[in-house]
């Protein structure tokens, strides 16, 4: 009997709040950007009271370091599946940049631009939240430097002289960072297509 009765507010709290919260807020700053959304609009959209985000976040900084972590984590997933690919160097390499080109063409939505969005925001205004922003930059950084070093040994990347894998990986990662923003500001794609032809080039497609 019991398994058939269920309260109206069971069915409208999340089983795991914090997480819920972080989902909200990172639709929601991605869209809007950090200093435009206030607690209680997130707390608003989540449906939980604010006794909840006070719980889990001492404040709104911290809140958005928690955001950036989450985000860092999830995407740490998203690299370990594209090199877990029956795949050489070459293609796995490929497939993370086309994925960037695809994701961060034609205007810019919650599922695209957290990071872009916060990098050029947060920076000078939070130290925690753009140590979190570094730290998730260099995880991705280092997966990159691996995966041209895999290309090297197995000759599906070229070997350029004189550079180390890590500063070929920074040199592309800052490339993409740099044409993500300034595709926001221009309101065109053509910056995404000028490093996307230069680093498929040099990684020899």
């Amino acid at each position: 009997m019991s398994t058939n009765l269920t309260s109206a507010n069971a069915t409208t709290i999340p089983p795991d709040t914090k997480t819920h919260l972080l989902e909200i807020g990172y639709q929601l700053i991605a869209k809007k950007g950090f200093t435009a959304v206030g607690i209680k609009q997130i707390l608003d959209t989540a449906g939980v009271p604010k006794g909840s985000f006070y719980h889990y976040f001492a404040s709104k900084e911290a809140f958005g370091k928690a955001i950036i972590t989450h985000y860092f984590e999830q995407y740490k997933g998203r690299l370990e599946r594209i090199g877990a690919q029956d795949t050489n160097a070459q293609q796995k390499l490929y497939d993370y940049f086309q994925n960037w080109y695809d994701t961060q063409q034609n205007g810019c939505d919650h599922e695209k631009c957290l990071v872009v969005k916060l990098s050029a925001e947060v920076a000078d205004m939070s130290e925690p939240m753009r140590m979190a922003l570094h730290a998730g930059y260099q995880q991705t950084i280092e997966w990159l430097a691996l995966q041209i070093k895999a290309g090297w040994a197995d000759n599906s990347v070229p070997q350029p002289d004189n550079i180390a894998a890590e500063s070929m990986a920074k040199r592309w990662y800052f490339a993409w960072l740099g044409a993500s923003l300034i595709a926001k500001i221009s309101q065109t794609n053509t910056p995404l297509a000028e490093v996307w032809q230069m680093t498929t080039t040099e990684m020899g497609r």
